[in-house]
């Protein structure tokens, strides 16, 4: 019987694909390598490159890198100087006495000062806001006393409820005259950037801008998953919210999902730390539109120019809460928010609350966290039972067990998805925004954050966190040591991409 012969064509591709295949893989390997990234994040890579052939190259190539668009850094580099100056124009006003302090606040401050290069400001007022519903109605009610500007930045803005109530209230702004700036994250917002509501606020002359445009053509040339997941509200430069509440009515969003209502807090500002807050969000503003015009000037004519059309102006003491404005993003300084959580846990003597959606920490944010809770130190990890993402939900469950062994206290919330971003410490010092305590927030997204300087605020804050403890149930660390070896194994495997999530 005679053996049919192949084309010549079949050898050549049988040797071809895997020899290139082994090529591509070899060499995105020494890339991941050389780039020096945290340990966690080079092996989660090569994992994902190994171990899928092709695919993972493009996953790597879509995702694995930071590239931003050419556009977006020219602008951020136009207007970087700009920046600095006006950061440089804060230190003439809203000084610090550190001396009336607990002493360990300082270095805190003087280290947040260092990398981002905004100080902290006294004479502040803070109100805490806990219920969405109360969180929308007191939006609304300052955009109905606004007479100059309102400046809205939300990650998500979702049709339905009250978002839609705050919609109208914009629009009536508009027609007394306020201008009105809404910027929202490409696709975060990608339903209501298509929505109805969009087009009834720019048909108003409102100006809506999407943060960081994003589709298949882009994927090719920027890394499409860095968002900006910023919450601010400024009201004629004089009154700003922010904190975890993105734009929707709980009761109208991801109500499939299976977790209950999204829970979040946010936080009312009167004072000099507004101006901080208003500058960063002209600052993103910026990056999204044409900014000739603000160019062909002298810097400190760009500065007042920008000044006035964006109602930045100082502001004057309310109270007396010292808070410094940590905005972080990977074009500015990428290692900034995580460097100061490690130095705020280890700064911890009696007791550290931490509370996020999302937990997937890194082998230093973990170390650090269980060498508290083993000097003595009150850990306690507030997180949802559910989550609305399966991943998280696996990742995060594998480090409850060496967490509790550690003697970290961890707190799975039963009243809904708790979305509040908060760390108390020591009763003297709080951390309030919008970074969740995973490594996107860390690397990826563009979030600002409060460090409040303050024992009458973290005491308040403490109190919101203990509600959240009532409608939570303690983590069982003998129960947790019980789960069977296919949980087990669904953990570990979510674990290792861990530092992609």
């Amino acid at each position: 019987m005679e053996v049919e012969s192949y084309h010549w064509s079949y050898q050549i591709y049988s040797i071809f694909i895997p020899l290139a295949d082994l090529a591509i893989r070899f060499g995105l390997s020494i890339r991941v390598i050389m780039r020096q990234r945290q340990y966690g994040v080079t092996l989660a890579w090569l994992v994902v490159i190994l171990l899928l052939p092709f695919f993972g190259a493009l996953i790597y190539l879509f995702l694995g890198e930071n590239r931003i668009s050419e556009t977006r850094a020219r602008r951020a580099r136009e207007g970087l100087d700009h920046y600095h100056q006006w950061l440089t124009s804060l230190r003439n006003y809203g000084p610090v006495n550190w001396s009336a302090l607990n002493p360990e606040l300082e270095p805190i401050h003087r280290q947040a000062d260092a990398l981002i290069g905004i100080p902290a400001l006294d004479g502040n007022s803070l109100q805490l806001i806990e219920e969405p519903e109360k969180i929308m109605r007191a939006i609304i009610k300052d955009i109905d006393a606004a007479v100059s500007t309102c400046h809205l930045q939300f990650y998500i803005w979702h049709e339905g409820g009250t978002a839609d109530e705050v919609v109208a209230a914009l629009i009536r702004a508009k027609e007394r005259g306020v201008t009105c700036r809404i910027l929202v994250d490409a696709i975060g917002s990608k339903d209501f950037l298509r929505g109805k509501k969009v087009k009834e606020l720019r048909a108003a002359g409102i100006k809506v801008m999407e943060a960081l445009p994003a589709g298949f053509y882009k994927a090719i040339f920027v890394r499409i998953d860095i968002r900006n997941h910023r919450k601010i509200v400024v009201i004629d430069g004089k009154i700003a919210y922010t904190g975890s509440q993105n734009m929707v009515d709980p009761d109208f969003f991801k109500q499939e999902s299976g977790v209950g209502q999204w829970v979040d807090i946010m936080v009312r500002i009167q004072g000099p730390v507004v101006e901080s807050i208003a500058g960063t969000f002209i600052s993103d503003w910026f990056l999204e539109t044409d900014n000739e015009k603000i160019r062909s000037r002298s810097m400190a004519q760009d500065i007042e120019h920008i000044r006035s059309i964006a109602d930045i102006n100082p502001q004057p003491y309310v109270d007396d809460i010292p808070v410094q404005l940590v905005p972080s993003g990977p074009d500015f300084t990428p290692e900034a928010i995580h460097t100061l959580l490690l130095t705020t846990i280890y700064a911890a003597r009696k007791n550290i609350t931490l509370t996020t959606p999302y937990f997937v920490p890194d082998e230093s944010l973990l170390t650090a966290l269980q060498s508290a809770a083993q000097r003595g130190v009150d850990v306690r990890i507030i997180v949802p039972e559910k989550n609305d993402s399966k991943l998280v939900h696996y990742a995060s469950r594998a480090r409850y067990e060496s967490l509790a062994a550690s003697g970290v206290t961890v707190q799975l919330f039963t009243g809904g998805l708790l979305h509040s971003k908060t760390i108390t410490v020591d009763n003297e010092f709080a951390l309030f925004g919008s970074v969740n305590l995973d490594m996107r927030s860390f690397w990826l997204n563009f979030e600002a954050t409060l460090f409040i300087y303050s024992k009458r605020f973290t005491t308040e804050l403490r109190e919101v966190q203990k509600r959240y403890e009532a409608k939570s149930t303690t983590l069982d660390l003998q129960a947790m040591r019980k789960r069977s070896v296919i949980e087990k194994f669904f953990e570990n495997t979510a674990l290792l991409i861990g530092p992609l999530l």
